[in-house]
C-alpha cells in the first residue's frame, strides 16, 4: 500500500514539475507586463525566470527524470502482485512472470504519461500566466535546493551550444509581422473588431506611404494670387470654404504666405474689399519634402504645431497640400467622416471607377488585388498606368493585370482624371502587364 502511496506522489510532483516548465516557457510577456503593471511581484519573476531560462531547465529535467526513474522501479514492486494475480486468471504458465511484469510496466507508464505528462501540460497550455504566477517562487526554491546539480548540467548544456555555435539564450523580439499575426487571430475568434483590426494595420503602412499618397495634388490647389480683387477672392472662398488658402505672386512656385479665411470674412462682414495685405499674410509655411513617409509627416506636424503643409519635390517645386485631416484619414478610414468626393466607386459586382489621384494601396484594400509591381516607383493609380504603359494614356488605353483589366476613361492632358477597373471572368485574356512591359 505505501508503493501505491509512492506513486501517487510521484505523479503529483511530476504533473507540477510538466506544468511548470510549460507554463513559464509558454507564458507570453505582453500579458506578464500587464500583470506586473497591475502589481503582480510573481509575474516579475516569471519575466526575469524567462530571461535567463537555463538554471530553471535544467532543474525541470533533473527533477522530471528522477520521478520518472523512481517511478519505474516502485512502480513495478507496487503493482507486480495485482498484475500476477490478474494474469493468473487467464495463463498460468512459464512466461507469468515476464507477461505480469510487461502489464505492470505499460500500466505506470500510461500512468503517467496521462496524469503526470499529458493532462497537466495540456491544462497549462490553455492558461499558460495564470499557472506560472503560483508555481514560479516554488521552482526557484526546488532550483535552489539542486543547485550543484544545476550548475554541472547547465554548465555542461551551455558549453555543448557553444561547440556547435548555437545562442545559449533566446531572443524575443516582436516584430511587426508578430503583431499583425496576433491581430489576425484576434480578428478571426471576434475578440478583435473588424474596424479596429483595419485601424491597427493601418497605422503600420505609415511608414511604407509617403506624403503624395494622401496629399491635395498641385493642380488641385485653391490659392490667391496677390493680384487678386476683391470678387475673385469672394466667389473662392464661397466656392471653396477652406480655412487657410496659399497666397502666390504669380505662381505656386513663388509663395508669399498664406491667409486664414476668418480674416478674408472678417473685412467682408465690415463692408470692406478684400485686401491681401501684409497685415493678413502669414509667413510661417511649413514646408516638407514629397520623400516623407506619414509616420514622419504627423512627427513634423506635431513639431512645427501647424494644420498644413506644403509638399515640394527636389526640385524646390510645389507638388502639393497636405493637412492633419489628410494623414488622420489615412488611417483612420471609415472611421472618421469627412466630407470628400468618393474615389472609388464600385458600380457592380465586378467593375469599379476610380480617380486617377486614388493611392494604390487603397485600391488594393478596396479590390483585395494582389500586388502592384514595383511601388515604390509611383503612389497613385494614374502613376500605375503610367508606369506600365511607360507613356501617358489615352483615352480607351487598357491592360490586364492580376486578373484586372484597368482602363483609362477620362485624360485631360497629361493627367489620367478617372479609370473603368474590371474583374476580367474570362481566364482566356492574354493581355498583362509583363506583355506590354517587354
Amino acid at each position: 500500500m505505501s508503493d501505491l502511496l509512492a506513486i501517487s506522489i510521484l505523479i503529483f510532483f511530476g504533473a507540477l514539475f510538466a506544468m511548470s516548465e510549460i507554463s513559464i516557457a509558454a507564458a507570453r510577456k505582453i500579458k506578464l507586463r500587464v500583470m506586473v503593471d497591475e502589481g503582480s511581484k510573481n509575474a516579475e519573476t516569471v519575466l526575469a525566470l524567462q530571461e535567463q531560462p537555463g538554471r530553471f531547465f535544467a532543474m525541470i529535467q533533473i527533477a522530471l527524470n528522477a520521478i520518472a526513474i523512481l517511478g519505474g522501479i516502485i512502480g513495478e514492486q507496487a503493482l507486480a502482485p495485482y498484475t500476477s494475480e490478474l494474469v493468473t486468471v487467464f495463463y498460468s504458465g512459464p512466461s507469468l512472470e515476464q507477461i505480469s511484469f510487461l502489464l505492470s510496466f505499460f500500466i505506470i507508464t500510461s500512468l503517467f504519461i496521462l496524469f503526470a505528462d499529458l493532462l497537466p501540460k495540456r491544462i497549462a497550455m490553455t492558461m499558460p500566466e495564470a499557472v506560472a504566477i503560483r508555481v514560479v517562487n516554488l521552482m526557484n526554491m526546488v532550483t535552489l535546493g539542486l543547485t550543484p546539480f544545476v550548475l554541472m548540467f547547465n554548465g555542461l548544456s551551455n558549453l555543448v551550444l557553444r561547440i556547435f555555435k548555437f545562442p545559449t539564450e533566446r531572443e524575443e523580439i516582436v516584430t511587426t509581422e508578430d503583431i499583425v499575426a496576433v491581430m489576425e487571430a484576434g480578428a478571426q475568434d471576434g475578440t478583435l473588431q473588424q474596424q479596429e483590426y483595419h485601424l491597427i494595420g493601418s497605422v503600420f503602412e505609415l511608414d511604407s506611404l509617403t506624403l503624395p499618397s494622401v496629399m491635395t495634388t498641385r493642380e488641385t490647389i485653391i490659392s490667391f494670387d496677390l493680384s487678386d480683387d476683391s470678387t475673385v477672392i469672394s466667389a473662392a472662398i464661397q466656392a471653396q470654404p477652406h480655412n487657410q488658402f496659399l497666397i502666390c505672386d504669380g505662381s505656386l512656385d513663388k509663395l508669399k504666405g498664406y491667409v486664414e479665411s476668418k480674416d478674408i470674412l472678417r473685412q467682408l462682414l465690415n463692408g470692406e474689399n478684400v485686401q491681401l495685405s501684409e497685415e493678413i499674410i502669414k509667413k510661417d509655411i511649413l514646408y516638407l519634402p514629397d520623400t516623407l513617409t506619414l509616420s514622419e509627416a504627423l512627427n513634423a506636424f506635431k513639431s512645427a504645431n501647424q494644420t498644413f503643409a506644403v509638399v515640394v519635390n527636389e526640385y524646390a517645386l510645389v507638388v502639393g497640400l497636405v493637412t492633419i485631416k489628410d494623414l488622420i484619414s489615412s488611417f483612420m478610414g471609415d472611421l472618421v467622416s469627412y466630407n470628400y468626393e468618393e474615389q472609388i466607386i464600385q458600380r457592380d459586382a465586378d467593375s469599379w471607377l476610380v480617380a486617377g489621384n486614388t493611392p494604390v494601396i487603397d485600391v488594393i484594400k478596396q479590390l483585395n488585388i494582389n500586388y502592384f509591381p514595383d511601388m515604390d516607383q509611383y503612389e497613385t493609380i494614374a502613376g500605375f498606368l503610367i508606369y506600365v504603359m511607360k507613356r501617358i494614356p489615352k483615352r480607351t488605353d487598357s491592360f490586364i493585370h492580376d486578373g484586372f483589366k484597368f482602363e483609362a476613361i477620362d485624360v485631360e492632358g497629361v493627367r489620367v482624371e478617372q479609370l473603368l477597373i474590371t474583374r476580367i471572368l474570362d481566364k482566356t485574356a492574354q493581355n498583362t502587364v509583363d506583355e506590354i512591359s517587354s
